[in-house]
């Protein structure tokens, strides 16, 4: 099973997305991929803003008593429910849908109706649940009361237990909580992921692939340039959308003023609001793919970096004693909810991503460190306000 998708429009709609407003609204489309033979699949969509898209993931893993486990639930469009119903029929119910974080409204959002389209399923929240910018409950967000609850602080108390081993990532961070848990799926030796650990591919994903707009939106170098689709633009896209995500503004990326803006919208080729009415502000220094490739490095794995900065710092140790617990367990690829997905990585692998909130971990790159500047800055600002605090000291 792979790729089984439908092109009926109809298929593909998502009626809650003003609850969370990004990219594509109200139209999902869905790939699922089979990961281990009749035992893990994956399901992934778009999200993003401004044409800066990369997949959202749900994994989904067939238990060792029959039935089907869910991690991270995306959008439950028609086309979505197709696929997983496609498994239900050879692999039993879905028993056990997981909410892994606590924060991510993006992850929270598409767990309530989801739920709802398999009634039979206890659904297990990770701990300190809240949003922002409004704390809403999680009936709220139409999360099946009777059958929802916190996922025990032991695994082995957890009806799936069986089959899964977990850590519970926690850092109180004042206002809320960053919370993380990975899952470990012991007899594929599989490690799932939501957000700490990502992976940027060198090609477009498929899912980016089935509407490559945004793709070919960012391939271009100036706003008089025309939308062309071919196979350079959409990797040229995709590698210029992976440093908007990963860095926001990275320092190869310059902007152009207002005035010079709109003259060459003016002139642009595509008026449409698709392209934004031709506003395209984006300039790229000669540069940009020696970022992109010191970002990729081969596909290693790495902490995004507004995680580096911002979060995993206000709870080095905590980050560290989970990061030394996960890497206990002998697994061999690992599905985060972002980017690339399986990724072919070991323990050591993983730990090591961890290693810059050590004292002795090694300088970071040079160029890596420019593109991080601006989410220092941002850090710097937050903290200004009072809405950030400083970083604990290193372990």
């Amino acid at each position: 099973m792979n790729g089984q998708q439908t092109h009926n429009p109809k298929d593909w709609l998502w009626p809650f997305w003003p609850a969370v407003p990004l990219y594509p609204y109200s139209k999902r489309r869905t790939i699922c991929s089979e990961i281990v033979k009749d035992t893990i699949w994956t399901f992934d969509q778009l999200q993003g803003i401004l044409y800066t898209v990369v997949p959202i993931r749900m994994t989904v893993v067939k238990l060792s008593a029959g039935g089907l486990l869910v991690y991270a639930p995306v959008a439950a469009t028609r086309e979505c429910l197709r696929l997983v119903n496609q498994l239900v029929s050879q692999h039993g119910d879905v028993k056990y849908i997981v909410l892994p974080t606590s924060s991510g409204l993006e992850h929270k959002v598409f767990v309530g109706p989801f739920a709802r389209k398999f009634p039979q399923a206890q659904v297990f929240v990770a701990p300190h649940q809240w949003s922002f910018p409004f704390n809403l409950p999680l009936s709220w967000l139409g999360f099946p009361a009777k059958r929802t609850q916190v996922l025990p602080e032991d695994s082995s108390q957890s009806p799936f237990a069986d089959d899964f081993d977990y850590q519970i990532l926690d850092i109180n961070l004042g206002r809320g909580s960053f919370v993380e848990v990975a899952f470990f799926h012991r007899r594929s030796h599989t490690l799932l992921l939501t957000d700490s650990i990502v992976s940027v591919p060198e090609e477009p994903p498929a899912i980016t692939q089935l509407d490559p707009y945004p793709l070919l939106f960012h391939g271009r170098d100036h706003a008089c340039e025309a939308i062309a689709d071919h196979p350079e633009n959409r990797r040229k896209g995709w590698k210029r959308i992976c440093l908007f995500a990963i860095y926001f503004r990275p320092h190869s990326l310059e902007t152009t003023g207002l005035g010079q803006m709109f003259r060459e919208a003016f002139q642009a080729p595509q008026h449409s609001p698709q392209a934004y009415f031709g506003l395209f502000p984006f300039r790229w220094r000669d540069d940009w793919q020696k970022s992109f490739q010191i970002l990729r490095s081969h596909g290693r794995v790495f902490v995004a970096p507004i995680l580096q900065i911002l979060i995993l710092p206000q709870g080095p140790k905590e980050v560290l004693i989970w990061a030394d617990q996960v890497a206990r367990w002998d697994f061999r690829q690992i599905i985060p909810c972002h980017f690339d997905a399986p990724i072919s990585a070991t323990p050591h692998q993983f730990r090591e991503a961890f290693n810059f909130l050590e004292k002795q971990s090694p300088a970071i790159q040079p160029l890596l460190a420019e593109d991080m500047q601006f989410i220092h800055e941002l850090e710097a600002n937050l903290r200004k306000q009072g809405i950030a605090t400083p970083p604990q000291e290193k372990v």
